[in-house]
């Protein structure tokens, strides 16, 4: 099995004392985000984890520790936009992203840290023409470190919708997507990357830009060498290219302060859940009580 980590929230940026101490004790708990007494215990054992994928915006508290992580093989998605703090109230500034990027990529290879630009907002301020400039000079700097880049355009979840209206953003249309994937596609290609497409409905092949798999059973089995029966993820969105994982992650407990994800519903949620965060717990910033019903993870 793919062990995700995580697409719900930034367990590398901020968990990755957690992480490996889960992975010391060899499981994980996971709750049911849409049933709280379910819980899943998840084996991290060498036998049962086939490979972890990391989703983040800064790895840096992780790396002093990625010697731990040698006989699993394991590659980053690591999320680097734009924007400025009124988007992403919490990440680093951009130069020291970079530098934290390229660092990664000479301790693991670039073949194992993929660029995320995502997800792609159009306002006002930030119209085609600053994404064109900002993903040119983003790839100046992360051409040699990585293989491939993956963009996304915004999704208007209910939960978000309202902040982003507040930015003046709106639903990016088809012609948008075109004019933008055509133009990353010169850029890319000028500097050796590979572009993809997450979870896109809009057929953007014929501009050089194909679906995307983030979490890719063939990039897992290039850097193990081995073979994996491992078949696409059913549970995903509709045009999801991803192959099949189980995610350790909880909602609701990212401190990024990105006004655009989707995995937070509020800021009263977040501090809630991160003020049971325990080191020692099995779950992420929750605790096993009275009720829960624990069963453990079938590899498929």
């Amino acid at each position: 099995m793919i062990v995700s980590a995580s697409r719900r929230t930034d367990i590398p940026a901020f968990y990755s004392e957690w992480f490996f101490k889960r992975l010391e004790e060899g499981f994980v708990m996971v709750r049911n985000p849409f049933n709280f007494h379910q819980v899943t215990k998840v084996p991290l054992t060498k036998n049962w984890v086939e490979g972890f994928v990391f989703w983040t915006k800064n790895p840096a508290r992780m790396m002093k520790k990625l010697y731990l992580l040698e006989e699993y093989p394991y590659y980053f998605l690591f999320t680097l936009n734009p924007y400025d703090k009124a988007i992403e109230r919490n990440v680093p500034d951009k130069d020291l992203v970079i530098k934290i990027f390229q660092n990664l990529s000479k301790t693991i290879g670039r073949e194992r840290v993929i660029w995320r630009y995502d997800p792609i907002i159009l306002t006002p301020k930030f119209d085609i023409k600053y994404h064109v400039d900002s993903f040119k000079w983003l790839t100046s700097h992360l051409a040699d470190f990585t293989e491939k880049c993956i963009i996304s355009f915004i999704t208007f979840y209910p939960k978000v919708e309202k902040n982003l209206r507040k930015i003046g953003a709106h639903p990016v249309s088809r012609e948008e997507k075109i004019e933008v994937a055509s133009k990353f596609y010169e850029i890319a290609k000028e500097n050796g990357i590979k572009i993809e497409v997450c979870a896109e409905e809009e057929d953007l092949s014929p501009f050089g830009v194909f679906p995307a798999k983030c979490v890719d059973k063939s990039l897992i089995e290039r850097i193990s060498g081995k073979k994996l029966q491992v078949k696409k993820d059913k549970n995903q969105r509709k045009f999801c290219g991803c192959d099949e994982s189980v995610d350790i992650g909880t909602y609701d407990t990212c401190l990024h302060g990105c006004i655009y994800c989707y995995a937070n519903s509020s800021r009263e949620a977040i501090r809630k859940n991160v003020k049971n965060f325990d080191i020692n717990s099995p779950l992420l910033c929750s605790h096993l009580v009275e009720g829960d019903i624990v069963r453990e993870k079938i590899r498929a």
